[in-house]
C-alpha cells in the first residue's frame, strides 16, 4: 500500500481527476446521497417535533440514525464484495428513495417512520463500502488519492448543505415535502450511476466466495493480522478524540461567556480545518504524505492541551482550527488502508474499519460530555488533547515499525 500510494512521483491534479468521466458520475452520485442522508434526519427531526412537541423525542429521532451504522458497518458492508459494486450502489440507492418516499405518508406512526429512518441508514453502510472498493478500479495511482480528497471533502461540504437545505426546505414547504424531495436525491444519485459509472466484475480470489459470517469473520482476520491495516484503524481512531470536543461546544462556549455565536464558531472550526488540511494534504507529493501522517496525526490532538490556559474564544477557535488542519492525515490514513486490502476484501474491510470509527467518536464524545459534568471544560479539552497524543504517537509509531520491517 505504501508503494502504491508512493510509486507516483508526483502529486495529481484536480484537472486530471475530474478529467475521467467515471469519477464525475460517482462524484454527482455521492454529493446526492450524502446530501440525501442529511435531509432525511433533519426532516424526521422536525416532524417529530412538530408532532410531540418534545426536543428530547427530536433528539432521539436525530440520535437514532447513527445507530445503524454500528451494525451494518460490520454485517452489511460485505455485500460490496459479492455483489457488482455498482449493482450494489443503485440497489440502495433505489432502495433508500422507496423507503424516504413512504416515509413522507402523511399520518404515518411515529415508530413506522423511526424503523425506515433506520433501514434507510443500514442502506448507507453497503453503499458507502461500494463506492470506497470502487474506486481505485476507476482511479488509480495518485489519481485515486487525489480522488479521495474530494470524496472526503465533498462528503463534509454536502452534510453542511443537506442541513442548510434540510431547513430550509422544512420551513418552505413542510416535512413531508421536504421528505419528497430527499427521495428525489437518492433517485438521481442512482440515475448518475447506472447512467456514467460502467459495470465491473467481482474480482474473485477463489472459486467459491465464503458465507456471510465467514465473510465478516475473514475481514476481522485481514484487518487484525496485518500490522500495518491495524495501526491504520487505530490512527484512524484517533478521530475519537478531537472530534469528542464538538460536543462539547456548548458548555466551552458558556464556561468562556460566549453565546450561540460562539457555538457556532467552535463547531465550525475544526471541521473547516479539515477541509483546508486535506486540500493542502492532497497537492504535497505522494511520498511526502505517508511521512506526514504520523505527526499530523498526533498534531490533530497537541493543540487540544493548549486549552488548559482558559483561552478566549478567538484563541480557541484558532487552536481547533490548527487541529483540524493536521485531522486531514486521514486523507492518507484512509487511501493507504483501501489500497492495502486485496480487491476482493475491500468492501468488508473498509466496513469494519468505518465501523471502529464511528463507535471511537461516540465513545469520545460520550466520555468527555460525561466528564464535563465533573470538571470545567476547557480542562476536559486539555485532558481528551493530551490522551489522544499519547494514542495517535502509538498508532504512528506501530505503523512506521510495521511498514519498516516489510520494506
Amino acid at each position: 500500500m505504501a508503494a502504491g500510494e508512493g510509486g507516483a512521483e508526483r502529486a495529481a491534479s484536480y484537472g486530471e481527476v475530474f478529467g475521467v468521466g467515471e469519477f464525475r458520475w460517482l462524484w454527482g452520485a455521492q454529493l446526492g446521497s450524502v446530501v440525501g442522508d442529511q435531509l432525511a434526519r433533519v426532516a424526521l427531526a422536525v416532524l417529530v417535533f412538530e408532532r410531540t412537541g418534545s426536543a428530547r423525542w427530536a433528539a432521539v429521532s436525530y440520535a437514532l440514525t447513527f445507530l445503524p451504522d454500528v451494525v451494518g458497518g460490520p454485517l452489511l458492508s460485505g455485500l460490496a464484495d459479492r455483489y457488482p459494486r455498482r449493482r450494489v450502489m443503485i440497489w440502495c440507492d433505489v432502495g433508500r428513495a422507496g423507503l424516504v418516499a413512504g416515509m413522507a405518508v402523511p399520518g404515518a406512526p411515529l415508530w413506522v417512520l423511526g424503523v425506515l429512518l433506520v433501514l434507510v441508514q443500514l442502506l448507507a453502510s453497503p453503499f458507502q463500502a461500494a463506492r470506497a472498493a470502487l474506486l481505485p478500479a476507476i482511479l488509480s495511482g495518485d489519481k485515486y488519492v487525489l480522488a479521495s480528497s474530494v470524496s472526503n471533502i465533498t462528503a463534509q461540504a454536502a452534510q453542511l448543505a443537506g442541513f442548510v437545505t434540510g431547513g430550509t426546505l422544512v420551513a418552505a414547504f413542510g416535512a413531508h415535502n421536504a421528505l419528497l424531495a430527499d427521495a428525489v436525491t437518492f433517485g438521481l444519485s442512482a440515475a448518475f450511476l447506472w447512467l456514467g459509472v460502467r459495470e465491473r466484475p467481482l474480482p474473485t480470489a477463489t472459486e467459491v466466495r465464503p458465507g456471510w459470517w465467514a465473510s465478516v469473520s475473514a475481514g476481522a482476520r485481514l484487518v487484525w493480522g496485518d500490522r500495518r491495516l491495524r495501526y491504520l484503524v487505530a490512527m484512524a481512531c484517533v478521530a475519537g478524540f478531537y472530534v469528542s470536543i464538538e460536543g462539547l461546544a456548548a458548555p466551552y462556549a458558556a464556561s468562556i461567556g460566549g453565546g450561540p455565536a460562539a457555538v457556532g464558531l467552535l463547531l465550525a472550526a475544526n471541521p473547516a480545518g479539515q477541509m483546508v488540511g486535506m486540500i493542502l494534504l492532497a497537492r504535497t507529493p505522494p511520498a511526502r504524505r505517508l511521512t506526514l501522517m504520523g505527526p499530523l496525526a498526533v498534531g490533530s490532538c497537541l493543540p487540544l492541551i493548549g486549552c488548559v490556559t482558559q483561552p478566549g474564544l478567538w484563541v480557541t477557535v484558532g487552536l481547533w482550527l490548527v487541529s483540524g488542519l493536521c485531522a486531514s492525515y486521514q486523507l492518507a490514513a484512509s487511501a493507504a488502508f483501501v489500497l492495502g486490502v486485496p480487491d476482493d476484501q475491500r468492501g468488508q474491510a473498509f466496513g469494519l474499519a468505518r465501523t471502529a470509527l464511528i463507535v471511537s467518536q461516540g465513545i469520545g464524545v460520550l466520555a468527555a460530555g460525561t466528564a464535563a459534568d465533573r470538571w470545567a471544560p476547557p480542562m476536559v479539552v486539555a485532558a481528551v488533547g493530551g490522551i489522544g497524543v499519547l494514542v495517535a504517537a502509538g498508532a504512528a509509531y506501530g505503523y512506521a515499525n510495521a511498514t519498516r520491517r516489510l520494506a
